[in-house]
């Protein structure tokens, strides 16, 4: 077995930001492709909690959730840039923005995405409420992080592309210049910084996997 193992998937916003982490801390890795309409066994034995991808293996250890492999992997290994800042408070509010947009902006997003009528309605205002926050924590600042990209902004990678593909597809904008400039700006800078894209998956191929999984959605309705 190889002493770094992921097991993730190439449509997966999650799998992609433990990816971005090894690659930014320059660390060799053998990476497994999950089919996930027929999992692995070496993907139910890894994290029989949740089933789900990513799960990091480090030297037969299993570590699963995005957001904790990302801690580890700043912990574990010491070279390449920090991912989380070494200021306890920095430290902990990156925790909390990262926590935030799992828990609570991404859920409020896909309802929108997925409702209709006065349900859209209410959904799409709720999303906006959690955007405001996200606007005005990036007022003045190029990345979450400050100058360099960060640990909110490797797990903000499903707003700045997935979601943006997702948005085009359903019809529904809610990330717009007038009312999130600086939440606009950082998708910019973000997507256009050579080491991100470099990583991001194909957009035509992404768009036609989400738009068969939204079409589904809508179908069943």
């Amino acid at each position: 077995m190889a002493e770094v193992k992921l097991l993730g998937s190439w449509r997966s916003a999650f799998s992609l930001r433990v990816e971005m982490a090894l690659k930014l801390k320059g660390v060799e890795y053998e990476y497994v492709e999950e089919d996930l309409s027929n999992k692995s066994p070496l993907l139910l034995q890894s994290n029989p909690v949740h089933k789900k991808i990513p799960v990091l293996l480090h030297n037969g250890k299993p570590i699963p959730e995005s957001l904790v492999i990302l801690e580890y992997i700043d912990e574990t290994w010491e070279n390449g840039p920090p991912i989380l800042p070494k200021n306890p408070y920095d430290r902990a509010m990156a925790r909390f923005w990262a926590k935030f947009l799992d828990e609570t902006c991404f859920p409020a997003f896909m309802k929108a995405y997925v409702s209709a009528g006065e349900e859209q309605v209410k959904a799409k205002e709720e999303v906006e409420k959690f955007l405001k926050f996200l606007d005005d924590e990036l007022k003045g600042k190029k990345f979450f992080g400050g100058d360099s990209i960060g640990f909110v902004d490797i797990a903000g990678n499903v707003l700045a592309y997935w979601f943006v593909i997702i948005s085009e597809l359903v019809g529904i904008e809610l990330i717009t210049k007038d009312k999130f400039p600086n939440l606009c700006a950082w998708i910019e800078e973000y997507l256009n910084s050579s080491f991100v894209k470099q990583h991001m998956p194909d957009r035509e191929k992404l768009t036609e996997s989400l738009r068969a999984r939204f079409q589904k959605t809508s179908t069943a309705k």
